[in-house]
């Protein structure tokens, strides 16, 4: 492939270098986390990390492990920078967006490091166009302190219930209430909007549910609108884990298949709506 030769010789001014044969592998997979412009991309020798947030209540992160990449290379413990999300969509599908079976755009990214832009590298039918976009100092992500020692619940689904759920509550709904319990009913979604009440139920022996681990009954509600956004990750998922804290927080976690059948995660956090009081 052209583009494996591409500025090989300038490696060496790179501190990050990542190549794909297929650029709708990491394009397909941003836009299940864009719902604002600016994203902080953290790269480490596991792979690169995509967070995106919002008024600090919303967080999404896409990771893209390593292993995914034709090529992946990194000169530092840690590449961090911050970058204009949309911008490079729009490069990644204009100049590398072909539906054409069997086509496929070719991506080599080059990070020189600090001040420096992200510059692409797109190769279709051997025309190489090189996108440059600027860079700029990372802020510091938001740490929610969502850790796995303070999960009370969790829940696995496979991602079509999910889906057949939110098209039968009514999204009108300011919020979205999650009941989770060791006993009915079970998990449970609710929404309350302009044509009355909703509930969604969820057995816990249901085919649909891959894991029931729920410790106590928990009823939280979330914003609607910060919710709305993982609706993209959803529609490109296969399954999803639904997990809540002691404080409420809620974590969705979406496996996604790409192209070439490899697995990559995009996972949700959201704080609780305190205005709301639960029932």
């Amino acid at each position: 492939m052209p583009l494996s030769t591409q500025s090989q010789g300038d490696d060496e001014q790179y501190v990050l270098v990542a190549s794909l044969d297929n650029a709708r592998n990491l394009s397909n997979i941003l836009k299940a986390i864009t719902f604002k412009d600016h994203a902080i991309f953290t790269a480490t020798t596991n792979g690169l990390k995509v967070t995106v947030e919002d008024s600090k209540c919303l967080q999404a992160n896409a990771f893209i492990q390593a292993e995914i990449f034709q090529e992946f290379t990194i000169r530092e413990d840690l590449v961090a920078f911050q970058i204009n999300l949309t911008v490079l969509l729009d490069c990644l599908n204009i100049f590398g967006g072909t539906t054409t079976p069997g086509v496929s755009t070719a991506l080599r990214m080059c990070y020189r490091g600090y001040g420096y832009p992200l510059t692409l590298f797109l190769e279709e039918g051997g025309v190489v166009t090189v996108c440059k976009i600027n860079t700029q100092e990372p802020e510091e992500p938001i740490d929610f302190e969502f850790c796995s020692t303070n999960v009370t619940n969790k829940v696995i689904l496979q991602s079509e219930s999910l889906k057949e759920a939110f098209s039968e509550l009514d999204m009108t709904s300011e919020v979205l209430q999650i009941t989770m319990s060791p006993s009915q009913p079970y998990f449970r979604l609710s929404t309350f909007g302009n044509a009355g009440n909703a509930h969604y139920d969820y057995s816990k022996d249901s085919d649909m549910m891959e894991l029931f681990k729920c410790t106590e009954t928990q009823t939280n509600r979330y914003k609607m609108s910060l919710l709305k956004p993982s609706t993209k990750a959803l529609a490109l998922s296969c399954k999803v884990s639904v997990r809540t804290d002691n404080r409420g927080f809620l974590s969705l976690q979406y496996l996604v298949r790409n192209d070439d059948g490899q697995i990559c995660f995009v996972e949700y956090y959201c704080c609780p709506d305190e205005e709301v009081e639960e029932n």
